[in-house]
């Protein structure tokens, strides 16, 4: 293990795995490590895409998820920015779990936040934090590194995190920058015949820590006949488990990470997201506004929905 700290949450989460698979116990996802992790996420401030914050975030999961047994690296990227034109340096990271299984399951999030919340009513350039459009999905994947290493096979699993989801201050700013990076250099090397691996599904969690959690179907993601399949099991393991806050039926359209993924990358990718989230975009997107039970609901359904990938 790399820069092992019991003092730090993440490095306690891995040592209580570790102690759990010594007593021949399946490791269980814990809300409140995930909350933990959400806590320590913002305690760094907001962090758009290029800022010192999002460096020191990268920095602080590149130790986590190595120290629990990933390959982790980078994809780095640069953009000039659209209102002075200096370059902003991005860079995506790619967390793989045992990579020597071909057939893959892709889990993204993304970890930039908003340059601004610009949805606030009383102060659009002020302090934007991002707990759950931002950190929620983060810290569920922080939460689940501990139970990947035993994960069964023979599927693989990589954790995306994408950069510059958002990197948006005017209204002509491109959304999903990372993710679209990401998917064309997927789509190249398929073509290339470049790798071996093949992602079989994809699943995006987006603002998935709301204390109010309603997480209905993304309409794209039920009408896609390729993601379709992908909806239905994540919503049957949801019923298996009796999390009910998971609802089967479809409810907003959301233009999100999976639509690059799926469109472009050809990965067959469905949106897991609250978008019935009054703090959207605004200062009040703090933890306050994001709870354990929520991440716990999330958590435990995606890591039932990837023991049972056969």
């Amino acid at each position: 293990m790399l820069g092992l700290r019991p003092a730090t949450p993440w490095c306690a989460v891995i040592v209580s795995a570790l102690a759990a698979l010594a007593d021949g116990e399946e490791p269980s996802f814990s809300g409140e490590r995930a909350f933990a992790h959400l806590e320590a996420i913002c305690a760094l401030g907001p962090r758009p895409s290029g800022s010192a914050a999002m460096a020191r975030q990268r920095a602080l999961l590149v130790e986590h998820f190595r120290a629990a047994g990933a390959t982790v690296s980078g994809q780095a990227f640069q953009i000039r920015d659209r209102r002075t034109g200096d370059p902003v340096a991005m860079e995506n990271l790619i967390v793989v779990w045992h990579p020597e299984r071909r057939e893959r399951v892709l889990v993204g999030v993304h970890y930039d936040t908003r340059p601004f919340p610009d949805r606030d009513p009383r102060d659009p350039r002020g302090v934007f934090i991002g707990a759950n459009d931002g950190a929620s999905g983060v810290a569920v994947l922080m939460e689940l590194a501990s139970m990947m290493r035993p994960l069964p096979g023979p599927v693989g699993v990589d954790f995306v995190l994408f950069d510059a989801e958002e990197y948006v201050v005017g209204a002509r700013d491109p959304y999903f920058l990372g993710s679209t990076f990401f998917a064309r250099q997927y789509a190249a090397d398929v073509r290339a015949e470049a790798i071996v691996h093949r992602y079989r599904a994809g699943v995006i969690l987006d603002m998935v820590g709301d204390r109010d959690l309603t997480i209905w179907q993304e309409r794209h993601s039920v009408e896609w006949a390729d993601t379709r399949p992908v909806v239905d099991s994540i919503w049957e393991t949801a019923r298996r488990l009796g999390v009910k806050q998971f609802v089967p039926r479809p409810k907003h359209t959301v233009d999100d990470d999976h639509v690059p993924l799926r469109m472009i990358g050809g990965i067959p990718t469905c949106d897991v997201i609250d978008f019935d989230y009054p703090a959207w975009h605004t200062t009040a997107d703090t933890p306050e506004n994001c709870s354990a039970e929520s991440l716990e609901a999330v958590g435990r359904v995606m890591l039932a929905w990837l023991r049972s990938q056969r």
